[in-house]
């Protein structure tokens, strides 16, 4: 079972180290990661960046770029969606530039509407409906997202409205059928994503500091499933609002 999976003890078979070269000193402390190639475009094009290394894939290959800002070299990069995916974007980011501290927003599917609407999420912990965590972390439903309390403090300095909160993170986004919606909700959860209990289990393990929050994308609070700001232009000005928002964590943390 998957749930018997953690293996603390014994050595993994290969990992980043044995596919990519470590820089001799670390090309950035924090790390900026997006779902959005409208925001990898905007950072590109906007902002003083550089590409300071280079993931080789199957897929084409993913470029880390250096983002220059208040003084801070600030990690930027696009990883693919799901928890696996972008587990591996951080195992290999953090080995060839040295990054220890990872910053990452994205959409989300809101549970609670009376909550949520007009608000950032910060998750404070995370239902295990993923694979990914169960290979980082005992089993358990829930694991707590341990910097939500200091993302709630950021927004709350830049007057930006949010709510903390339970979420659910499942890898099989077309089967959130509508009795699991009700366990979650009953739960505490108000939000559903593809990412967070996994990247948590990840860096807890790997000793790495993760701070995520979500703004929403579609309703499954509702009769029927409402796409609201899914794939239109509404959700490409706020991919580009709340990437600044992420620029901003990324430089308090930076330390």
């Amino acid at each position: 079972m998957i749930t018997s999976s953690f293996d603390p003890h014994s050595p993994a078979v290969f990992g980043p180290e044995g596919l990519y070269p470590a820089p001799p000193k670390p090309l950035c402390e924090v790390m900026i990661i997006t779902f959005s190639k409208t925001v990898l475009d905007h950072a590109l094009q906007h902002f003083n960046c550089r590409q300071i290394a280079f993931l080789p894939g199957l897929n084409g290959g993913m470029p880390i770029y250096g983002l220059n800002h208040e003084g801070h070299t600030i990690g930027f990069v696009m990883s693919p969606i799901t928890a696996p995916v972008a587990g591996m974007t951080i195992e290999d980011c953090a080995h060839i530039t040295g990054a220890r501290r990872f910053v990452l927003f994205g959409s989300c599917g809101a549970l609670d509407a009376s909550l949520t609407e007009g608000r950032l999420i910060v998750p404070t912990h995370s239902y295990r409906d993923e694979g990914l965590s169960y290979h980082y972390a005992p089993a358990a439903e829930f694991i707590e997202v341990k910097n939500a309390p200091r993302v709630a403090a950021i927004l709350q300095e830049l007057d930006i409205p949010h709510v903390q909160g339970r979420v659910w993170t499942t890898d099989a986004i077309y089967r959130e059928t509508r009795d699991n919606v009700k366990r979650r909700r009953q739960q505490g959860c108000i939000a559903v994503d593809m990412e967070c209990s996994g990247l948590q289990a990840l860096c807890d393990f790997r000793g790495f500091e993760y701070y995520t929050f979500f703004y929403t994308g579609d309703l499954l609070d509702a009769p029927a499933w409402e796409a609201r700001i899914l794939a239109n232009e509404r959700e490409r000005d706020h991919q580009l609002t709340n990437f600044l928002v992420a620029l901003e964590i990324a430089v308090r943390v930076a330390g």
